[in-house]
């Protein structure tokens, strides 16, 4: 997948307070203003545990990186970002409360809590024209998917340029897949 001209990326540690200062200072001081923040850090530690032998520990990590990093990483960019600016979370299916799921539950719990602070960061944020969404990239061969993935990179990240690019400024709040709204 080639990069998008004017594209940047930022590795970071969502989960340390330092690296998000740092970014946030990083880009001020280069650039100034951000205008679309995508949100894809993400772990999942629990392939085969079930909810009741899920530990508490490990619970804890999942949240850190999946919810509470994407939460202050806007907490940290936001300010940066004016009217027109597009934050976009990635998702997963496995956060839909509309189909439960059991399998790798701090992953699934972590994601539909990202999901809601989607919505609340949407909320907050469409007074100053700063829309917020969630994404599905589907089932992806990432070093997490695993080669048996049915989706290529370019095709999860397909959801991810439509709400960039395509997507009406004004559209906020939602869940998405492929260009299509899909149900909490």
């Amino acid at each position: 997948m080639k990069p998008l001209p004017g594209v940047e990326a930022l590795p970071l540690d969502v989960t340390d307070p330092a690296s998000r200062a740092a970014g946030a200072s990083f880009v001020k001081a280069r650039h100034g203003r951000l205008d679309v923040l995508v949100k894809n850090a993400g772990i999942l530690l629990d392939g085969t545990t079930g909810l009741m032998d899920l530990e508490a520990d490990l619970l804890r990590r999942t949240l850190e990186t999946n919810t509470l990093g994407p939460l202050f990483i806007a907490q940290a960019f936001a300010p940066l970002m004016g009217k027109g600016g597009r934050i976009v979370n990635v998702s997963s299916g496995g956060g839909q409360l509309s189909a439960p799921s059991t399998w790798s539950p701090a992953y699934c719990i972590s994601k539909a809590a990202l999901n809601a602070i989607t919505v609340q960061l949407a909320e907050v944020l469409m007074p100053r024209g700063i829309a917020v969404n969630a994404v599905c990239p589907g089932w992806v061969r990432t070093d997490m998917g695993g080669p048996e993935a049915p989706r290529s990179l370019q095709q999860g990240a397909d959801s991810i340029l439509w709400l960039i690019l395509k997507a009406s400024p004004d559209l906020t709040g939602g869940f998405w897949r492929d260009g299509e709204r899909i149900a909490w």
